[in-house]
């Protein structure tokens, strides 16, 4: 047996694995990081009717998906005065989607002193008199967008690159919508989730997959109803959230590159699974509550043969991070939560759903600061380090190890 160091919240979990345990690992990006390509990359970006005259738009995430902000905003703000901007121009708007809004502290140790100097708008999903509608998409998501933005000459998305459990990718273009888009049209969208047919969760709505995945098909659409000059700066982090790469852009076609980068990163083509995985969330933010730690749950259960057992470290420190989601566990199971959803989707059913389907096939273990009553509901076992190490020795011929499982797909 070898000790292993796994990330658990801000700290780590020593974990005894034996020398024959499978590690399933990423392809680790190096930095490719220069801020002269960076600028000159951005600048040739900028469109070529750009005046000192013009407002800007900059779209950032929240502090769950960090992209380096303190560092390479200032960048981004240097290349827009070299062309002109001045400060008052430009308005940050924080792309929460249905998320709850953050604290000052919060936004001072995500954007930096930049918060202090510029306008950042916190973006509020339920209130309805700050969008106009624009019409509807094939699929029928009503397509709300923020007044205020469509009044910008110029929209510019930073946000991380990430593989996305029903989405296909997170980042990008999801920083507009659902990032700041409209609740009711978010649920809509959402509700693409479920085959309504079939009364299952839709095959195509999964990670690192746009073919056939109606959701993302749909996002797309959405997207397309912003007409507004666009730059997508997509970063792409390497597993202890360091960005390794800026990846300028400002076409679908642009975004599509972007992906395929990170798939050579991030996706695995192995097709076996195993008896046991043993997975990290990645550590925090990663694992700052059930909801982000959901996403690497996802990923690790792919590995996981039929009846067999998923361990894993999710600290979850501000809980569940969701007002929404257990409640889905109390309507006695898959069929009639998904009767419930299919009427009227809302908060984190689709979320709720695919921890069900999960729970069904495999059986999951969590290491977390949740308490045992919450995992009850969620169909977990709360397991302590002694019980790991149980089920380690019981499937030691059998086990797999993933170190960073919100970064692994297959």
């Amino acid at each position: 047996m070898q000790k292993t160091e796994f990330k658990y919240g801000k700290t780590f979990c020593n974990i005894e694995v034996p020398e024959k345990a499978t590690f399933l690992s990423i392809q680790e990006p190096i930095s490719l990081i220069n801020k002269q390509k960076f600028v000159r990359d951005v600048s040739t970006a900028l469109p070529d009717t750009l005046s000192p005259g013009n407002t800007i738009a900059i779209v950032v995430a929240d502090k769950t998906r960090l992209c380096g902000y303190k560092p390479y905003l200032p960048w981004i703000l240097e290349t827009l005065h070299l062309k002109g901007i001045e400060n008052r121009q430009v308005t940050f708007f924080i792309a929460y989607g249905t998320h709850a809004r953050q604290s000052d502290k919060d936004c001072l140790n995500t954007y930096g002193t930049i918060y202090q100097k510029y306008r950042f708008v916190h973006h509020d999903s339920q209130d309805k008199s700050l969008f106009t509608y624009l019409g509807n998409t094939d699929r029928g998501t009503k397509v709300h967008v923020r007044k205020d933005l469509l009044e910008k000459d110029l929209i510019i998305t930073f946000g991380a690159l990430s593989h996305h459990y029903f989405a296909g990718y997170g980042g990008g273009r999801k920083l507009l919508f659902p990032g700041l888009g409209y609740m009711p049209d978010i649920y809509q969208n959402h509700a693409l989730f479920l085959d309504k047919k079939s009364k299952n969760l839709t095959p195509g709505c999964r990670p690192g997959n746009l073919e056939n995945n109606p959701l993302a098909q749909d996002l797309k659409q959405v997207d397309d109803f912003i007409e507004t000059q666009r730059v997508a700066i997509h970063g792409i982090l390497d597993s202890k959230g360091t960005v390794c790469q800026l990846i300028v852009g400002k076409t679908y076609n642009d975004f599509l590159t972007a992906c395929k980068t990170l798939d050579s990163f991030y996706k695995t083509r192995t097709e076996k699974q195993y008896e046991l995985v043993l997975a990290s969330c990645g550590g925090f933010p990663k694992d700052i509550n059930f909801i982000q730690a959901h996403k690497a749950i996802n990923n690790a259960a792919m590995f996981v043969k039929d009846r067999g057992c998923l361990i894993i470290l999710a600290e979850c420190i501000d809980g569940i991070g969701s007002d929404t989601f257990i409640k889905y566990f109390n309507y006695g199971g898959f069929n009639p939560a998904f009767n419930i959803l299919e009427k009227g989707y809302k908060g984190n059913g689709g979320t709720a759903l695919s921890m069900m389907s999960k729970t069904s096939r495999i059986n999951i273990f969590l290491k977390t600061a949740l308490d045992d009553k919450i995992c009850k509901i969620i169909g977990v076992k709360k397991a302590e380090d002694a019980m790991i190490q149980t089920l380690i020795r019981e499937f030691q011929h059998d086990l797999a190890c993933i170190e960073n499982a919100s970064l692994l797909i297959r």
